[in-house]
């Protein structure tokens, strides 16, 4: 049996998130992920680029917290960019 790959959110991808917005309803974010940001001490959110769809809002940047996120929907992935950073991956012998 073959395995699929991973999916992950990779940077430059298009994404439509659904997240909890005010009082019993939801808030939805489409655009271009642009990495993750740290809120506080311990928690971390999504960076992303709104698209058309929100208006004057178009180009800014909205940081969706990950415990509100209720979907993600993948509208366009780009290939994960890995950088090499010259480090081996460690081993524990013993």
């Amino acid at each position: 049996m073959n395995k699929k790959p991973e999916s992950q959110l990779t940077e430059g991808s298009t994404y439509r998130i659904i997240s909890i917005g005010a009082k019993d309803s939801a808030l939805e974010t489409e655009g271009v992920f642009k990495g993750f940001a740290t809120l506080g001490i311990d928690e971390v959110g999504l960076l992303m680029e709104l698209g058309k769809k929100h208006g004057k809002m178009e180009g800014k940047i909205r940081i969706v917290p990950l415990h509100a996120i209720l979907a993600i929907d993948i509208i366009d992935a780009k290939p994960n960019q890995k950088k090499d950073d010259g480090k081996e991956t460690s081993r524990y012998f013993g």
